[in-house]
């Protein structure tokens, strides 16, 4: 397996995920203690992840000197590469020029690491994200790839079998980046193939059986891929154990309840419990704008009345969350780094202590793709496996500004004839996630021969492979023309509709 080392970085995940599409099993861990994990379980290979931290300033993350002479293969990405420079002699200091996006790389010597990299006059395009630079090698490096700005943007040592990169090869922006990982933990840690999601089915039931042995599991459902999911999972290993509780929050997609209620008594032997909840959620978060403030909320109130129905279900013990690998690196630092917070999720962080209920989330290592292959493995139908992702805070977050009933109720309309206009189309499919958001601002129409006065509505759909980054799907004009024809006529309360042409960075998929 490849241990992936967390300096911090906002898609260390990423690593993980081009490593796992080689079918090669690897784990996320803190440099703190990393020789004695090392001397556990010898990886094949190592990987530093990059970070925010700088080389020169005292208290950042360093690695123990004894793990650079183990004979096992090392790459080191962005901070992670000007750590080895730094540990092993090198030198490393604050450029003039940052470099931050596509970056031009030109290749200066073969190696391993870029075999069966197409280039172009002996270059291509790589991604930069970076403040300091190496300007002075270790002994026995030799650089295999410059930039512009960056004499040394790749670097080796094949005595040692240890590599850097200056850019980023994990990120779908640098073209034929999943080679290059691919080379490394193939032709150079010589890793074999043998992670599968068949296998990680197995062992998450494993795990579940021993962790709950006879006690029950609450699990929520909110009708997202990550809940249903979880919730077969679990059924799968515990079966009558497992008890769903469905909140209606209200803030849900139209015709949601219905929809999660079919599903459940057709595919689960478990049993469901539906919440009506809605004017608890609309009271509580009467006049509250602030998107964090929502969202804690909707968190908070959805744990006081688990609390409330795991007290009924006698022998609960575990509650079962859909937390994936996105939640994590948005809402906290991973493994103690010093990741910047994006923004919160309300099933990340632990519980409560009156909640007297402990933790089990089965999908917390698998990115949203993966989900949906583990939701096939488990015979899901493809309706429900294939759905756009949904946030937990629902319509909460996507009716910016202040919540109540009748915004999310036109706002719920609108979404659903954009959903269906799009499926029609023939386009679900292509779309990683598309919704409306209802913006807190009215404008100015003419319905008829009469003037309104009404919100806009925002449109957004996007591309990606694994959430963490994202671009906005190229409709056609006709189609907006479509859609936003039918929303202002059949959506009472909206005379307006825009189009989120924004990317993933620099904003992020969801408006709150």
């Amino acid at each position: 397996m490849i241990y992936i080392v967390d300096f911090g970085s906002q898609v260390t995940q990423l690593i993980a995920r081009r490593v796992r599409e080689n079918s090669v099993y690897c784990e996320i861990v803190s440099n703190k203690n990393l020789l004695n994990k090392i001397k556990d379980i010898k990886p094949t290979g190592i990987i530093f992840s990059g970070g925010p931290a700088s080389v020169h300033k005292s208290r950042t993350p360093k690695i123990n000197q004894k793990i650079f002479s183990l004979n096992i293969p090392i790459l080191g990405i962005c901070y992670g590469m000007q750590l080895i420079v730094h540990q092993l002699g090198g030198k490393v200091e604050i450029s003039n020029i940052r470099e931050f996006g596509k970056t031009l790389i030109t290749h200066t010597n073969k190696s391993k690491l870029f075999q069966n990299v197409k280039l172009l006059n002996n270059q291509h395009y790589v991604w930069m994200s970076h403040g300091d630079k190496a300007i002075k090698l270790p002994n026995d490096f030799k650089t295999i790839a410059k930039s512009k700005n960056s004499k040394f943007a790749g670097i080796e040592n094949k005595k040692l079998k240890i590599y850097g990169l200056q850019f980023h090869p994990e990120v779908i922006h640098t073209h034929q980046g999943e080679i290059i990982i691919k080379n490394f933990i193939v032709n150079i840690c010589k890793s074999k193939p043998t992670w599968s999601m068949q296998n990680y089915l197995k062992t998450q039931v494993a795990k579940i059986k021993i962790k709950v042995q006879k006690n029950q599991v609450i699990c929520g459902l909110s009708g997202g891929v990550d809940s249903m999911v979880t919730a077969a999972i679990i059924s799968k290993a515990i079966d009558k154990q497992l008890t769903c509780i469905y909140v209606d929050t209200g803030l849900m997609r139209l015709n949601e309840t219905k929809e999660v209620q079919n599903l459940f008594k057709k595919h689960f032997k478990s049993r469901l419990i539906t919440v009506n909840a809605k004017n608890k959620f609309f009271n509580s978060l009467r006049g509250i704008s602030d998107p964090e403030k929502k969202r804690k909320i909707i968190g908070n109130l959805f744990i006081k009345i688990f609390n409330t129905e795991s007290k009924k279900i006698s022998k609960a013990k575990f509650l079962a969350q859909g937390t994936i690998y996105p939640d994590i690196i948005e809402s906290k630092s991973f493994h103690g780094g010093p990741t910047s917070v994006i923004k919160s999720h309300h099933n990340v962080g632990g519980l409560p202590k009156e909640m007297q209920l402990e933790l089990v989330e089965p999908l917390q290592e698998l990115f949203k793709d993966e989900v949906r292959s583990l939701g096939q493995e488990l015979k899901l139908p493809k309706e429900f496996i294939q759905r756009h992702p949904f946030p937990g805070p629902g319509m909460g977050i996507r009716v910016l500004g202040d919540v109540t009933k009748e915004k999310v109720q036109i706002l719920q309309q609108a979404d659903k004839i954009y959903i269906d206009e799009i499926k029609a189309a023939n386009l679900y499919n292509e779309i990683w996630q598309a919704f409306t958001v209802l913006l807190p601002v009215r404008t100015v129409g003419v319905m008829g021969d009469q003037r309104s006065y009404e919100f806009v509505c925002g449109l957004r759909a996007v591309t990606s492979v694994d959430g963490m980054t994202a671009d906005f799907y190229p409709f056609s004009a006709q189609f907006l023309s479509i859609v936003s024809t039918r929303i202002i006529n059949e959506v009472k309360g909206i005379n307006r509709v825009v189009y989120d042409t924004t990317s993933k960075p620099p904003g992020t998929i969801e408006w709150e």
